[in-house]
């Protein structure tokens, strides 16, 4: 016999050897498994055969039933899990359907309606100032003595200290009052004076001989 043949059949006889020991213990694993199940059986028979007796007697005693145990097919059925999940979602399910009603009539949501208060009218606007066209007509039409275009810028911005009054804005105003004949204007040597169209225009300023001596 070859030395090949001989490791085959050590081999063969290993394997045979293991898979009968497997099989000795798969049947007694079986034998063990029936044996639980039978002793179950008994004692679900035996705690079936109580039941009954104790539901008799529950009858005969006149009392409410009590809720019944598990069914036959099942040995301690299953505990549904706690349903916080379900019971959160109709909450949820409500707020949902309020908001759908609420976006359906144009309405704000319930949760925002409490809150922030709706914008009112926006506050009145200041009373309209008069334009500087106005102010320096109506600082006009209140001299008795024509004005430059300075003395006018400096007494609208002390009567109206809020506003921005530059006296070359004013001497634009005030020529512009001349040009339509709102105002006039006279010269007194190199200075330009303004008064109301309705006063008499600035008398010319005396000859240089004839007027007083003024400082230089």
């Amino acid at each position: 016999m070859s030395e090949s043949t001989t490791t085959r059949t050590e081999l063969t006889a290993q394997y045979t050897a293991q898979v009968t020991g497997d099989l000795e213990h798969n049947v007694k694993e079986q034998d063990r498994v029936n044996g639980e199940i039978q002793a179950l059986q008994q004692l679900l028979a035996a705690l079936r055969h109580d039941h009954a007796m104790l539901v008799n007697m529950q009858q005969a005693l006149g009392v409410s039933p009590a809720p019944e145990g598990p069914t036959a097919t099942g040995i301690g059925a299953a505990v549904p899990a706690p349903r916080e999940k379900e019971s959160a979602e109709p909450s949820a399910g409500k707020r949902t359907r309020a908001k759908t009603a609420d976006a359906a009539s144009g309405r704000a949501p319930a949760g925002k309606r409490g809150g922030k208060k709706p914008a009112g009218k926006a506050p009145a606007t200041k009373a309209a100032q008069p334009t500087l066209v106005e102010l320096v007509r109506g600082h006009l039409s209140a001299l008795d003595e024509p004005r430059s275009a300075a003395e006018v810028a400096g007494a609208l911005g002390q009567a109206h200290p809020e506003r921005d009054i530059r006296t070359t804005v004013v001497r634009t105003t005030l020529e512009g009052l001349v040009a339509k004949n709102q105002a006039q204007r006279g010269k007194q040597g190199t200075s330009v004076f303004y008064t109301t169209a309705d006063r008499p225009e600035p008398a010319a300023a005396p000859e240089a001989g004839v007027q007083p001596e003024r400082g230089a």
